[in-house]
């Protein structure tokens, strides 16, 4: 998704993609190695998820997506035949779409920079979800609300748009999200899949608000489904062939690379390496690339440590609770020692 948003907003003053001497691409390379310095400056070490093969359910999504670009590109034309610069740009950043070339190139990049990636067997917001259920990070970034439905215990919205649109990043905790909505996961995810997802179609005529009081008051989707079909009348109408049961297993049961068999390690960049790929072949600046690795090398003295937990004290909850029960106790002899001290006078 990061490769999308270079592709479609890192431009020329005249809107169209960075290029190389040669006439390949490089908005992509040009928007990662960037922004990737602006979040290490401001003391986040990054991991970089790349997507996997899709799941089958996602099909009709991408589908459309499809059918969206195609449209796109029509209108594009059309533009570009009428001379109309402004709906030829809004047009042409629909028709995006990034190649396995660039992946590979965006990989090649941050293993220059000595940043960690992984190849998600499938989907991209599920391996987040686990790595930060597992401790190696400490939250999952991302614009897609479904890595709460992953059980991400943190998720980070406009980490990766904050430069541009100057949002504020916002943290959202599923603990607290599910303690507010006084839900289980289950239902939540029930919830996420009622009001439409990747993998279902949302149901026509039912809000937020609607849905949490349907499910409140069925339990799950199992009862709500059939009490619809049930009531012909009903001015809710659910399709034959809607699969929510496949896409809230698909949500609990994800598959992932296992985390604990996973190192993550934040290397010393290839200073020269950088410079005989992005300067070299791909025509950057070579003092702005230096000046890069320096910042890189400056801000990753910690990269040998592969973990997280380290860098933002995280504590585990058997010690935090062992930590919590030592302060307990020392609050408690100062309180004894005070009563003492008052006895005295």
């Amino acid at each position: 998704m990061s490769l999308y948003q270079f592709l479609i907003a890192v431009r020329q003053q005249d809107g169209q993609q960075l290029m190389s001497e040669t006439g390949e691409t490089t908005s992509h390379l040009m928007g990662m190695f960037y922004r990737t310095l602006r979040i290490i400056d401001n003391g986040i070490k990054p991991v970089y998820i790349f997507d996997g093969h899709p799941p089958h359910l996602k099909s009709g999504e991408l589908a459309k997506r499809y059918v969206r670009r195609e449209e796109a590109g029509k209108s594009m034309e059309e533009a570009k035949e009428v001379g109309d610069a402004t709906e030829l740009d809004k047009f042409s950043r629909r028709t995006v779409r990034v190649t396995k070339e660039q992946n590979e190139e965006a990989k090649k990049l941050l293993k220059l920079m000595g940043i960690p990636y992984i190849d998600a067997p499938c989907e991209a917001e599920a391996q987040c979800a686990a790595l930060a259920r597992a401790g190696k990070v400490y939250a999952a970034a991302s614009e897609d609300m479904d890595t709460l439905c992953f059980a991400a215990p943190i998720l980070l919205r406009h980490l990766t748009f904050s430069e541009q649109r100057k949002l504020p990043i916002t943290e959202v905790k599923l603990a607290e999200t599910l303690e507010g909505l006084d839900m289980p996961m289950e239902q939540f995810i029930d919830l996420c899949i009622l009001l439409g997802c990747d993998y279902c179609e949302p149901i026509k005529n039912i809000g937020p608000a609607t849905a949490v009081k349907l499910l409140r008051e069925h339990k799950d989707l199992d009862g709500l489904v059939k009490y619809i079909r049930d009531h012909p009348e009903s001015r809710y109408k659910i399709p034959e062939d809607w699969p929510y049961q496949d896409a809230r297993e698909l949500f609990l049961k994800p598959e992932i690379v296992d985390p604990a068999t996973l190192d993550l390690r934040w290397e010393e960049p290839d200073v020269e390496g950088l410079v005989e790929y992005l300067v070299k072949e791909k025509g950057f600046s070579e003092d702005r690339v230096r000046n890069g690795a320096s910042r890189l090398m400056k801000n990753l003295k910690t990269a040998q440590q592969g973990r997280l937990d380290g860098f933002f004290k995280v504590i585990p909850q058997d010690k935090a609770a062992g930590s919590d029960k030592r302060k307990a106790a020392d609050k408690a002899a100062d309180k004894s020692k005070k009563v003492k001290v008052s006895k005295k006078k």
